[in-house]
C-alpha cells in the first residue's frame, strides 16, 4: 500500500481535467488583490488530517482563493473560518485558526478532503470531473482504515460518496442531519456546506454544525 506522501505527490501532478487545470492556473495568475504577494498553489489539493481518523470530512472542492491558494483543504477562506473553529470546539483540532500550510494546525481523529481536488469555475464541477476524481477518493480512503463516519458537506459531496459505494441517490436523498448506513458499515452523515452562502444566511448556524460534529463523534466512538 502506498503512503499518503507518495499518493499526494502523484495527485499534485494530476492533469486529467483540462478545464480544471486551465481554471486553477488562471486563478493563480490573476490572484485576488489581498493576496497579490502570494504564490498560489494552483494544483490539485491533497487531503489533510489524522492518518488514524475515524471521521472523514468530505467537502466539494477547493476554494479559488482559499485552498487553491494555500494548498490545504478549507484553509484561508470563509469556509475554513467556519469549519476549523467548529472542529476545535469539538476537541478535534488543536487550534481554531487555519491560514496556511505550516500554521501549526493539527487534527485529532479527523481527516479532511473533497470530492474534487481542483477548483472548478463557479464552484460547479461537471459529472465527468467528479468521475475523474473518484479514483483519487478511492485511493485516499484505502489509506484511512479507521474511518467510521463520513460527514458530507453538501449535496454534491453526498452524491459523490454514494457513487463511491454504488448507491442510488433516490434511496439515500440528501438532507441536513440525516444518517445513511453505507455497505461497509460506515455512516454517511449529511450537513449543509460550510460556505458563506449557507453560514451568512442562517441556513447553517454554528449550533447546527456543532450538533453534526457531536453526532459524528458519538457514531465514531470519539466521545
Amino acid at each position: 500500500m502506498k503512503t499518503r506522501e507518495v499518493l499526494h505527490a502523484e495527485l499534485e501532478r494530476c492533469a486529467r481535467c483540462p478545464r480544471l487545470v486551465a481554471w486553477r492556473e488562471a486563478v493563480g495568475r490573476a490572484k485576488r488583490r489581498a493576496f497579490r504577494d502570494w504564490t498560489y498553489w494552483a494544483r490539485p489539493v491533497p487531503g489533510f488530517g489524522d492518518p488514524n481518523a475515524r471521521i472523514l470530512i468530505f467537502g466539494l472542492a477547493p476554494g479559488a482563493h482559499g485552498s487553491n491558494r494555500t494548498g490545504r483543504p478549507f484553509t484561508g477562506d470563509a469556509s475554513g473560518a467556519f469549519l476549523y473553529p467548529a472542529l476545535w470546539r469539538a476537541g478535534l483540532a488543536n487550534q481554531p485558526r487555519a491560514t496556511h500550510r505550516g500554521d501549526g494546525l493539527e487534527l485529532y481523529g479527523v481527516y479532511v478532503t473533497a470530492a474534487v481536488r481542483c477548483v472548478p469555475p463557479q464552484n460547479r464541477p461537471t459529472q465527468a470531473e467528479l468521475r475523474a476524481c473518484a479514483d483519487w477518493t478511492r485511493r485516499e480512503l484505502e489509506l484511512l482504515p479507521k474511518v467510521r463516519v463520513v460527514v458530507a458537506l453538501g449535496r454534491i459531496a453526498h452524491d459523490a460518496m454514494l457513487a463511491h459505494f454504488g448507491l442510488k441517490k433516490r434511496a439515500h436523498p440528501f438532507a441536513h442531519g440525516t444518517e445513511h448506513r453505507l455497505p461497509n458499515g460506515w455512516v454517511l452523515l449529511d450537513s449543509y456546506h460550510v460556505s458563506r452562502q449557507n453560514t451568512n444566511t442562517g441556513r447553517l448556524t454554528v449550533e447546527m454544525f456543532d450538533r453534526v460534529l457531536a453526532r459524528a463523534k458519538r457514531l465514531a466512538g470519539l466521545e
